[in-house]
């Protein structure tokens, strides 16, 4: 019989020697793509004439994509295991747009929006724009679905030809908020919360105190989608004369549109005027044809899509930018606000103070433009990018903060002192108020036969999660958060010169959208990005100059895996597994779960003081 040292022995010659397989693996894979993109030759993107571009964006409309290793992309992708939601920049999508208006090799726009996923109204509301501008080329714009959901159709809307299957449909379902609430599943698992908060309207603490919405979350809610989707029916009725008994929100009038139509979905859209046409997917592909003409290669339409339009448009190495030519500097600040340092997509207190201190040690920036997409997060690491806004503008850099989707709590924290806040209509913003959270975890611990026990020097022990939070622990926070909330009340009254009682009337939590934002105080003019960047550029008195967005810079390592992994002839050295979407359905309750742990996980304030909006839409 073999002793225990010498099975130990044998099973770790297995570990080590599948361990070495695998580096091996790895190793040569590596190898292959590095060979593979040095000797690739692939041949040009090329525009074909009077071809049609696609816009086929693929994912949610965001400002900033996510950082995501590129080696762990890669073979994530390879695995079929790639991210969920994939994201596309609006500005890309805006961009295409807006070069094909004049591009005499464009001869149409087709508009295939089936994989674009929820966005927010403003970015939505930037491509259609790009849309309205070019139809004044005289160029049309045709658009084709199997099924239009209603975000798609509000881009959708904005077509020369709308087309749909027969067997379609078009539903205007209205805007809903979701919220996962954990109370009952905390106290199975004894872990107890401690909250601490100011202002009756804060209720990012709820999902861990509650087991469904307080009235005062209700009454906000309410308000808010309300006025949201009020923004977005009057945008899309006014695009088309569509009967107003399918954007209404009632159900009898729902049903009798649906009863006439005898059930058939596609055929309400059409006599309700949602849709100029049904027509099947070779109808509109021999419709394509005729009008751009026959890829006999590929065989379908001559085409090329958005995002290979914008890569045959840019050169390989873009010019250097006139080094004496003022600028005006864009700094990007998407995502939940945490303590530290982060990549894109997330916002670091540390890494966007130091986007923004990049920005005004250059010597051309002339102003600089926040464009603000979160939903707020570390009031620490907020305070940390403030205060580094404001070392900026004692420079004599103008700054502007250009609210996206969502600017509150946290996002507005960082905006509240920029010399001018321009929002859109339908931004999310707000949420002045703070809270302290906390998870205590000794019952949990215990009820597993796993204890704490302690010493110190002193009266003043720190916080262990392992054991009851003391009175004087207790007082200490909620006294912590009452001073933060009165000085974000200070900070916004001083930047805002309002009083501090007239923004305690609107704050406490309490969130707004950008109109209503504005009839408040909070925020200076409605308009979208490019509004911003000219509002800069007036304070700033320059009439050229350059826009340039600062972006992290990567490491020499990075930098090689990501142009050496992003290579097309690399990405087709390993098989792609597709991934079975056969229970997708399950998997998003999962994942929407998921989603509601990880911006607790995120909370890493240094005081574990948030100022964080958790009823608004997240940007992703």
């Amino acid at each position: 019989m073999r002793s225990v040292s010498s099975i130990f022995k044998y099973i770790w010659r297995i570990i080590n020697g599948t361990r070495k397989v695998i580096i091996n693996l790895v190793f040569f894979i590596v190898l292959a793509i590095f060979l593979a993109s040095m000797i690739s030759g692939d041949d040009p993107i090329e525009v074909p004439e009077n071809g049609i571009l696609v816009l086929n964006p693929q994912g949610i409309l965001v400002e900033e994509k996510t950082w995501v290793d590129p080696i762990d992309k890669f073979f994530s992708e390879a695995l079929g295991s790639g991210n969920d939601i994939p994201e596309v920049l609006v500005t890309d999508v805006v961009e295409s747009i807006e070069m094909a208006q004049n591009d005499d090799r464009i001869g149409a726009l087709y508009l295939d929006l089936q994989d674009l996923y929820p966005s927010g109204i403003n970015k939505l509301n930037a491509v259609t724009e790009a849309l309205e501008e070019f139809r004044t080329s005289g160029k049309p714009i045709i658009s084709n679905a199997d099924y239009y959901a209603q975000h798609q159709y509000y881009i959708a809307a904005h077509a020369d030809q709308l087309y749909l299957n027969p067997m379609g449909g078009v539903v205007f379902e209205g805007l809903d908020y979701n919220q996962v609430y954990f109370k009952e599943l905390l106290e199975k698992l004894k872990v107890k919360p401690h909250v601490f908060k100011v202002g009756k309207f804060k209720a990012a603490v709820e999902p861990f105190i509650r087991n469904d919405m307080s009235d005062e979350a209700r009454e906000a809610n309410e308000t808010l989608y309300n006025e949201l989707w009020a923004e977005f029916r009057n945008n899309v009725t006014a695009t088309r004369n569509i009967n107003p008994r399918l954007t209404s929100g009632k159900i009898d009038d729902y049903m009798a549109a649906f009863e006439e139509a005898n059930g058939d979905m596609a055929r309400m859209a059409l006599d309700n005027n949602l849709v100029d046409a049904l027509k099947t997917r070779t109808e509109v592909r021999n419709e394509l044809i005729n009008l751009a003409g026959l890829d006999e290669e590929k065989e379908t339409f001559k085409h090329i899509t958005f995002d290979n339009y914008l890569t045959a448009q840019k050169p390989p190495m873009p010019a250097p930018k006139a080094k004496d030519k003022p600028k005006i500097s864009v700094v990007v600040a998407r995502g939940q606000i945490v303590d530290g340092s982060q990549k894109a997509g997330m916002i670091g207190g540390d890494s966007t103070a130091k986007l923004i201190r990049d920005a005004r040690n250059d010597e051309n920036t002339k102003a600089i433009v926040l464009r603000i997409d979160s939903p707020g997060g570390s009031a620490f690491a907020s305070e940390i990018i403030r205060q580094e806004l404001l070392q900026a503008k004692e420079d004599g850099i103008p700054v502007v903060a250009s609210m996206s989707s969502v600017a509150a709590s946290g996002g507005y924290w960082i905006a509240a002192d920029a010399d001018k806040i321009i929002a859109s209509p339908t931004t999310i913003t707000g949420s002045i108020g703070v809270f302290g959270l906390l998870m205590n975890l000794e019952d949990s611990f215990a009820a597993i036969g796993i204890h704490s026990d302690s010493v110190s020097t002193t009266e003043i022990e720190s916080i262990n999660p392992l054991e009851e939070m003391t009175d004087y622990q207790q007082k200490m926070i909620q006294k912590s958060v009452e001073n933060t909330y009165d000085n974000f009340l200070s900070l916004v009254a001083n930047a805002r010169n309002m009083s501090k009682d007239d923004v305690h009337e609107v704050a406490q939590g309490r969130i707004w959208t950008g109109r209503q934002a504005m009839k408040r105080g909070l925020v200076d003019t409605l308009g979208d990005y490019d509004d911003a960047i000219k509002l800069a550029a007036e304070l700033a008195s320059i009439e050229e100059y350059d826009v340039n967005v600062v972006q992290q810079k990567l490491s020499p390592q990075e930098q090689f895996f990501a142009e050496l992994f992003n290579n097309s002839a690399a990405s087709d050295l390993l098989p792609k597994v597709s991934r079975d979407s056969s229970s997708d359905w399950l998997l998003k309750l999962f994942s929407d779960v998921q989603s509601e742990t990880a911006v607790l996980r995120n909370f890493n304030d240094p005081k574990n003081i948030y100022s964080y909006c958790a009823l608004c839409p997240q940007p992703r």
